[in-house]
């Protein structure tokens, strides 16, 4: 069996980059039947087509995602031995997680935790709508969606959807917001709150146990993201609707206190994957 030509390699890594072969020539300085006949070579020699033509644009296959994976590897690793003259570099696997830009950061680091310690690990986060992370998942840009909104079932992908944890959900301020002798009707009624925006799953079940204790609520905002609602709620705004995990640091020094828990009211925390001929072993650790 013939070697692997890194040469080869180079002309893929720069077409999976410009997405064209035009452009990509051009910058090889070579003519794009060359660059055509070496991404050609590289694939029987791999024994998988690592592009599809999508219009006019070139996309990578799984097998093409992982064979980027490891051309990115292999070039920063010759930069570094020219650079440096000696081997203090190592291959970095690479993990790539998309998550809901309204999901709790706490949450994120203490589902990521197991793999952010290990030398030979690279998390590569994004963060972005539910639609956007689940289009990035179904085209192979990303391994893994953490979201607290599982995909519609009636989706063209068939998504995998596991659920990874489930957070009850509190009524927290600041200190003087929350005397300990007042019933939760009267907080509910009493007091501002700071709610999740209509859209959330987490919105819904609150709406509907206020609508159960016969209660209107004082809004003092609606907010689609936690990192925000966590400072209004430092700032005295109000009562936040929010699992405990995202205030988690200033529960621990005092900042905010949790008035009182909401009955029958969590939050799920999802972790969202497709079926892959070559799935990305690291996900095995976070998953299990």
């Amino acid at each position: 069996m013939s070697e692997l030509n890194y040469h080869h390699l180079r002309y893929f890594r720069a077409v999976a980059y410009e997405g064209n072969l035009t452009r990509a020539a051009a910058n090889l300085n070579v003519s794009q039947s060359a660059v055509s006949t070496q991404i050609r070579q590289l694939e029987e020699r791999l024994g998988h087509a690592l592009f599809e033509r999508r219009g006019r644009l070139l996309h990578l296959t799984e097998a093409g995602r992982i064979a980027l994976d490891h051309a990115d590897a292999i070039f920063a690793a010759g930069d570094e031995l020219v650079a440096t003259l000696q081997q203090t570099g190592q291959y970095r696997q690479a993990l790539r997680i998309g998550s809901l830009a309204t999901l709790s950061r706490n949450f994120q680091l203490s589902f990521l935790r197991p793999v952010l310690a290990q030398p030979d690990v690279e998390v590569i986060l994004r963060s972005g709508s539910a639609a956007e992370l689940f289009n990035a998942l179904a085209s192979l840009h990303l391994d893994l969606v953490l979201t607290n909104q599982p995909p519609p079932s009636d989706a063209l992908t068939a998504f995998i959807t596991q659920r990874i944890d489930e957070q009850t959900v509190s009524l927290i301020g600041v200190p003087g917001l929350c005397p300990s002798d007042l019933s939760l009707s009267q907080r509910l009624s009493d007091f501002p709150l700071i709610l999740p925006s209509t859209a959330s799953g987490l919105r819904m079940g609150f709406d509907a146990m206020i609508d159960r204790l016969d209660i209107k609520p004082q809004i003092a905002a609606e907010v689609d993201d936690m990192a925000m609602m966590r400072l209004l709620a430092r700032e005295g705004v109000g009562l936040a609707v929010l699992p405990p995990i995202v205030v988690r640091d200033e529960l621990a020094v005092g900042a905010l206190i949790q008035a009182e828990e909401l009955p029958n009211l969590t939050e799920t925390f999802y972790a969202v994957t497709i079926e892959r001929r070559f799935g990305n072993p690291l996900l095995g650790k976070l998953l299990k």
